[in-house]
């Protein structure tokens, strides 16, 4: 069990990687949270430029510092809001300096060594690997709890997995294809891959990593611990929004399921999740924009026999940083919900 900070004190948090989409929602949530400390705001750039000045709609004052993890004391935990590889040394050297870590990078979302290379390349502290605990609250609150390391789960795979984990409890699904739609806000604040998408975003849709997407084996994996080990057919498309994220999933059934049996197993699934909601309607980016929402529907199609998932969050919410303090709440021992709208 990690160290908690002394009683009577809020737990001091700082949020590294503080300039890009991710970490300014978080450093905004920390700064407005009842029960945290943000204690600081690191960056890679734009040092001494105060955060509001970057993002003026979070009104957070605090300046970005360059990160030296050996000049901050008394921090008792940190979000690391960087890219993978470069997430890793400093999730190490906040871990070894006593910080609790949510890190929202891929690199400690996979258990294997040999997936995150097959898909990533080289991991940069590998040994870290099996102290990570993998941070979608809804089914490891308990390991979350304890843990020193937290990976946050990327976007696609919270939406896809809280949809379609009370199927994978059961054993109902022999097949799936996750067809999954966000926001452009997804692809980041800097040049990457996706730069060009960006310019193409406006009244289109646009399919990207085809048959390649490296949020497949995260998906798999979780899936694979709830007892549905499978190859899950996964698809991403931008979409012409800010935020926002719809995963539609088309499950072929190990038998067959009626409408009244899914509805009631979708309802007792998520009866005591603070979080998910199980909608009565197929839900829309709009249901849950800004919030920590998952919203979830699910039907049987009586024509194909198959089952239809339709799973949405806000991406940047309960795709990233919301999810983030959720998690940091569950690490503290603070009520799950709190500074969370």
């Amino acid at each position: 069990m990690a160290e908690q900070p002394l009683a009577g004190t809020a737990p001091r948090v700082i949020v590294a990687g503080a300039t890009g989409f991710a970490g300014a929602l978080a450093a905004d949530l920390l700064w407005r949270h009842p029960r945290f400390e943000l204690a600081a705001v690191t960056g890679r750039s734009n040092h001494g430029r105060a955060l509001d000045e970057l993002y003026p709609r979070y009104r957070v004052p605090l300046a970005v510092q360059q990160l030296e993890p050996e000049r901050l004391e008394g921090i008792d935990a940190a979000i690391v809001a960087y890219p993978h590889a470069a997430a890793a040394p400093t999730v190490a050297a906040l871990h070894a300096r006593g910080a609790r870590v949510v890190d929202l990078s891929a690199d400690f979302r996979l258990r294997s060594l040999s997936t995150y290379q097959h898909w990533y390349g080289e991991h940069p502290c590998p040994e870290l690997m099996s102290e990570a605990v993998y941070g979608l609250t809804e089914l490891h609150r308990e390991q979350i709890a304890g843990a020193a390391i937290v990976a946050n789960p990327g976007c696609y795979p919270t939406a896809a997995v809280l949809g379609l984990a009370p199927l994978a409890r059961v054993g109902l699904i022999s097949d799936v294809v996750v067809d999954a739609k966000q926001g452009v806000s997804g692809a980041g604040r800097g040049a990457g891959e996706e730069t060009t998408h960006l310019s193409m975003a406006g009244e289109n849709i646009l399919p990207y990593k085809v048959a390649a997407h490296r949020h497949t084996p995260e998906i798999e994996e979780q899936l694979g611990l709830l007892g549905a080990e499978l190859r899950v057919q996964f698809q991403a498309h931008l979409v012409p929004l800010d935020q926002g994220e719809l995963a539609s999933c088309y499950v072929t059934p190990s038998r067959g399921v009626s409408e009244e049996e899914l509805r009631a197993l979708y309802r007792e699934a998520y009866l005591h999740e603070p979080f998910v909601e199980v909608a009565e309607a197929p839900p829309g980016t709009r249901d849950v924009f800004a919030t920590n929402f998952c919203r979830v529907f699910a039907a049987a199609d009586g024509h194909t026999g198959k089952l239809v998932v339709l799973s949405a969050i806000d991406n940047l919410w309960k795709g990233t940083s919301s999810q983030a303090i959720q998690n940091l709440n569950v690490m503290f021992d603070i009520p799950e919900t709190e500074g969370l709208p």
